[in-house]
């Protein structure tokens, strides 16, 4: 794959407008590991190789298990993950296959019991930014670094 541009370079001040969006959820007083593992997961649904290969390196930084990454596809079937991180990761689905689900009431009625309105929107813009981002990436076919060749077996 060969990338199409560098966007940062190609419009830096529509990049400066998502990522000062980007700063300011980060000091909304959302978890950090909740921040992080909502990025991952819409990473992973849009199959944005660039941005999982970043989130989840900064959740690693933050102090995130190996164990909780990897089962993180699998979230429902594993009791690692607090109620709270439940609920977000459901809403992550919802709003980022939006055609799909419509963000369903019952999972909205999930959220706003672990969620205040604040951290609703806060949420919900947290999923919106990771999912430009991924769009962004995913067009322009960003790679991410490799630090060491797979060797063919």
């Amino acid at each position: 794959m060969k990338p199409r541009m560098n966007f940062y370079q190609a419009a830096p001040d529509t990049i400066k407008a998502l990522t000062a969006l980007e700063t300011h959820i980060q000091s909304t007083g959302l978890e950090k590991s909740l921040i992080e593992l909502v990025k991952i997961r819409a990473s992973q649904i849009n199959g944005c190789a660039f941005c999982i290969n970043m989130h989840t390196e900064d959740a690693r930084k933050r102090g995130e298990t190996e164990q909780r990454i990897y089962l993180l596809n699998a979230w429902r079937e594993s009791p690692l993950y607090t109620d709270r991180e439940r609920v977000a990761l459901a809403w992550t689905e919802s709003v980022t296959l939006i055609s799909e689900t419509h963000a369903p009431d019952d999972v909205y009625e999930q959220v706003r019991a672990q969620f205040s309105e604040e951290e609703t929107v806060n949420l919900t813009m947290l999923i919106a930014t990771i999912n430009a981002w991924n769009r962004l990436a995913i067009s322009f076919r960003a790679l991410h670094p490799v630090k060491v060749k797979a060797s063919v077996a």
